[in-house]
């Protein structure tokens, strides 16, 4: 009963932390921006997606009129940008980077050299230069066709050898992700969902290290020294309350980021493991709490410990090393990536757990030897 007077109290102190309560409601701003972010990268860096949402029909290539109806101009029309035709191209020069994002001007036959002048500032200029690349070298091949003499009908068949019909199957079981593109799915999976789902810890270390700072800056740590119940008790009872907040949001981030359309697979052991690593939090917060007298010292400390496992959590998801992957696999960030991006769980990811579950727990024992020392010493 002490046990769960102590966690009451410590909820009703963090729920009582207005600054708390408002940094819960920025995550929620942080996960929508973050998702804006995946879906903008996403249909910026894809041609596909840019033409399904009319995006490209908006950026503008200029041409001289005589290349109405020419095969480059066709192809590009084709590729759903916006073509204007010029009298003069001089018009189409003063309009680039305004109104005109690219400009391509050919020469006059036989040899009808291309020159392709693009404004290299537009946000979209790698998709358009990819686009005009794509006809010019349609164009070029069409040219050495036709100087070898070859037909017109003959030089379709060899640009179009194969057709291609695709079936899709299964498709009632496809993920219903927002955006189905590899870019997405990497950006998502591979950073923002381990990312949103840690960031609950990453507030709890530094909640619950304020509180125990706190109590001895008000001196009323001794009298939480002095209360008749062991030392693992204590802790736990410090340790409950602000676990258990975290979980329930980074439960609520599961929810939210199904709702957006990105599915989150294998939810309860992801929150297994999470319940592990935000012990690890916590107790890094205890300790350093212990260590410090005085709320700026304790703040340096956490961010600076933060800030360590920041770069040790997230690091490994941004680099391929194929000699540390026995080490990388155990890190908690990649087991998240692997278990939220999937439907099936194999046994070894479940085996690559086991590390961090055994290092947590290594943290709350070391947490509570340390709080038993330093309950030994005060009193």
């Amino acid at each position: 009963m002490k046990v769960i007077a102590l966690a009451k109290k410590e909820a009703q102190d963090i729920l009582s932390n207005r600054i708390y309560v408002m940094v819960v409601f920025v995550q929620i701003f942080i996960i929508f921006g973050a998702f804006g972010l995946g879906v903008g990268s996403a249909v910026i860096t894809d041609p596909g997606l840019l033409d399904k949402f009319g995006v490209t029909s908006q950026l503008t290539v200029g041409m001289s009129e005589d290349l109405k109806n020419s095969s480059i101009a066709n192809d590009i029309s084709a590729q759903k940008l916006n073509v204007v035709y010029f009298k003069n191209m001089s018009e189409a020069d003063k309009m680039l980077g305004s109104g005109l994002i690219a400009i391509i001007k050919v020469s006059s036959s036989p040899k009808q050299d291309i020159v392709v002048q693009s404004d290299t500032s537009n946000p979209f200029y790698s998709i358009v230069a990819e686009k005009i690349s794509n006809a010019v070298n349609k164009f070029k091949l069409e040219k050495k066709l036709q100087s070898a003499g070859i037909s017109e009908l003959m030089i379709q068949k060899i640009e179009n050898p194969v057709i291609l019909n695709q079936i899709n199957l299964n498709e009632n079981n496809v993920a219903k992700l927002a955006l189905n593109t590899s870019y997405f799915v990497e950006i998502m999976y591979g950073f923002i969902v381990p990312f949103v789902l840690l960031l609950p810890f990453f507030l709890a270390s530094n909640i619950v290290t304020d509180s125990i700072v706190g109590e001895k800056e008000r001196k009323t740590f001794e009298m939480l020294l002095m209360t008749p119940i062991s030392s693992s008790m204590v802790v736990i009872g410090k340790i409950l309350p602000i676990l258990s907040f975290s979980l329930i949001q980074s439960i609520a981030w599961i929810i939210l980021l199904n709702l957006l359309g990105v599915p989150i697979y294998n939810a309860f052991t992801l929150i297994f493991i999470l319940i592990f690593v935000g012990l690890a939090f916590i107790g890094i917060g205890i300790l350093i709490s212990m260590l410090v007298d005085s709320t700026k010292e304790a703040n340096s400390a956490i961010t600076l410990a933060l800030m360590f496992a920041t770069f040790i959590f997230f690091m490994p998801l941004f680099i391929k090393i194929p000699y540390l992957d026995g080490i990388l696999n155990i890190i908690p960030t990649v087991l998240m990536v692997k278990l939220s991006s999937t439907p099936s769980i194999s046994l070894d990811i479940m085996l690559y757990s086991i590390p961090a579950i055994l290092v947590s727990t290594l943290i709350f024992v070391l947490t509570v030897t340390y709080f038993k020392h330093e309950r030994a010493i005060r009193l």
